[in-house]
């Protein structure tokens, strides 16, 4: 019976993926705040148990417009000294130490758009290998999605059209996969990663008609931190989304530290985007504020879009390493 209404469906589709498409996955203005985010060969890349919050709303304004809530935990398995245990009376078992090199992270994140949320579970596994002055890591994640299609939100205007949403799923669980490479170093990091791997297919519909697809997403990182004096640092960095579904895009940041604990920057994004950016370090605890303004013309009938991320970090092992303990 669909098949009478797949001009109709895929126009919904359209209208109810566009997170999806042309930007199936979320837009983070201060990406290099939490790389995991983009590339999951960083988990546990520091030393540090990291835990991190990320809430972002675009085209502030509209009704239905995309909402993003992340929740990131990420650590690592480091070196133990050697342990003596008694196995018997008369035998002593020596157990090796973990060796080091093991990260792990785990992320749950909703993303809301329309009538549409996209709730997720991510589990990752990192392996870091010491490279002269740096480390190079690679890190490997699975995914698993719950896209929820609420009905109630959805309004077609014509009686007709209502077995369309008849026949449509409300609930459907996706699994996927992650992968990245990424090296850090004094003064250098940069890294690519390969998102939903397995570009899985979602069925939204009884027939062929309403399949969708998750399309494979790239990126490429990286960034120059350079100390200008004793008291302010720069950090440029640029970012290269390469959606298989659509034309590549660019983000290019300039940010400045004074004294590590404070930063600003800006960001151009092309399609017409600047970014403004600040943010605060206090102990263990990091906060940062990032504002979007869209200058195409759907950017000038909206308030913008905001960024907010916070993170606290635990442990001091990587203090060892003075370069990992920057944001």
């Amino acid at each position: 019976m669909l098949h009478r209404y797949k001009p109709a469906i895929f126009l919904i589709l359209i209208l109810f993926t566009v997170p999806m498409d042309a930007q199936q996955l979320p837009v983070y203005s201060q990406y290099t705040f939490n790389k995991f985010l983009l590339n999951p060969a960083t988990a546990g890349s520091d030393g540090y148990t990291t835990i991190s919050l990320v809430a972002r709303e675009q085209w502030l304004g509209f009704k239905g417009t995309p909402k993003i809530h992340s929740l990131t935990m990420d650590s690592r398995l480091l070196r133990n000294s050697f342990i003596s245990k008694n196995a018997s009376v008369r035998k002593k078992k020596r157990l090796s130490s973990r060796s080091g090199r093991v990260g792990w992270a785990a992320h749950v994140f909703n993303d809301h758009s329309g009538p549409l949320d996209r709730t997720g579970v991510e589990g990752t596994y990192a392996y870091h290998i010491p490279l002269y002055q740096g480390q190079v890591s690679f890190g490997l994640s699975g995914v698993f999605y719950q896209f929820r299609l609420n009905k109630d939100k959805v309004e077609l205007g014509d009686e007709e059209m209502d077995p369309l949403l008849d026949g449509l799923k409300g609930t459907l669980y996706i699994p996927d996969a992650n992968f990245g490479v990424f090296y850090t170093s004094e003064g250098i990091f940069g890294g690519i990663s390969v998102m939903q791997i397995f570009q899985s297919s979602i069925h939204f519909g009884d027939d062929n008609g309403s399949d969708y697809r998750l399309k494979r997403n790239y990126n490429l990182m990286g960034g120059y931190y350079y100390d200008i004096n004793s008291v302010f640092a720069i950090e440029p960095s640029l970012l290269v989304k390469v959606p298989s579904s659509s034309g590549a895009q660019l983000d290019l940041t300039a940010k400045l530290y004074y004294k590590t604990n404070y930063w600003a920057g800006l960001s151009y994004r092309t399609g017409n985007a600047m970014v403004v950016f600040f943010g605060v370090r206090f102990d263990r605890y990091f906060a940062g504020f990032g504002f979007d303004y869209n200058f195409s013309p759907i950017g000038r009938q909206t308030y913008g879009s905001y960024e907010f991320m916070a993170a606290i970090k635990f442990g001091d092992t990587a203090r060892r390493y003075r370069w990992l303990n920057t944001y």
